[in-house]
């Protein structure tokens, strides 16, 4: 029953933001279950993996995905999910957590000082049609059409998958979705509106996940499936409602609870650290 309730914290973290849950997993595994921290890696992969996919599936169907960039992003996460894992093996578990709580608040920051700061950037940077500015080629790597669609260059294309090995990296290292750095890089990178970034997350986490889960399984770690199983269910009953109120929620205000509900959670972690 808690891995259940727990399960549905994560899923409606995962359902508003696109990527808290994945930040809201480990914690909750590690202090609230008791889990060792290095076995929690591989039911945080697996459960919000799962959810994600469920959640991206919907979220296509609705056509609010940027398939493109999802692809790009998830395939080059899959190359570096598996070295992160294998680096994550080899620390120990308290260097693994404080790691996990700083890299939180250094993304938290810059998300609170850019929707407070540059709102408008919280929504979407539009490219011309037929017009090059030089100015825009030290601006975002990444922008979209008139029409909503991401506008492929090659130094958008670099930058996706230079992002999405490192987010790899990360999300194989501290056993997440990396939906908490994909967000971001959506956002400030891809110039994705919040509201698009979301739904294109869920799709990359689900991709990421499933390589971070076998990069796991293949190294010989046991998947506590009695945890795992029950926190899915939970997951996808609060991803539901979780999609619900991030429709109603303006794209500056959710970039701000996403960045509160991260320093929340590295605030946990730290003093859960160093008090141990």
């Amino acid at each position: 029953m808690i891995s259940l309730l727990f399960g549905l914290i994560v899923g409606f973290s995962l359902g508003l933001t696109g990527g808290g849950g994945s930040i809201f997993a480990v914690p909750l595994l590690v202090y609230g279950l008791a889990i060792p921290p290095h076995e929690a890696v591989g039911v945080s992969l697996a459960a919000v993996g799962a959810t994600a996919l469920v959640g991206a599936i919907t979220r296509l169907r609705r056509r609010e995905v940027e398939l493109k960039a999802a692809i790009l992003f998830g395939m080059a996460g899959v190359v570096g999910a598996p070295l992160g894992s294998m680096l994550g093996v080899r620390l120990p578990a308290h260097i693994l957590m404080v790691g996990f709580a700083l890299l939180m608040l250094m993304i938290a920051a810059r998300l609170w000082r850019q929707a407070v700061r540059r709102p408008g950037d919280a929504r979407v940077v539009r490219a011309g049609d037929d017009t090059h500015d030089p100015a825009a080629d030290s601006g975002p790597a990444c922008r979209v059409s008139p029409s909503g669609a991401l506008t492929l260059t090659s130094r958008c294309a670099v930058v996706l998958l230079l992002t999405g090995v490192t987010t790899g990296v990360l999300s194989g290292l501290f056993g997440v979705g990396g939906g908490f750095l994909i967000v971001p890089a959506l956002v400030l990178i891809v110039s994705l509106p919040m509201h698009r970034a979301v739904p294109t997350s869920l799709l990359v986490i689900a991709i990421i996940s499933v390589s971070g889960t076998l990069a796991y399984l293949l190294s010989g770690r046991p998947l506590a499936l009695g945890v795992t199983i029950p926190f899915v269910l939970g997951g996808l009953a609060g991803m539901a409602v979780g999609v619900r109120l991030s429709r109603r929620l303006a794209g500056p205000q959710l970039q701000k609870l996403f960045a509160l509900l991260m320093v929340g959670v590295a605030i946990f972690t730290l003093i859960e650290e160093i008090y141990r």
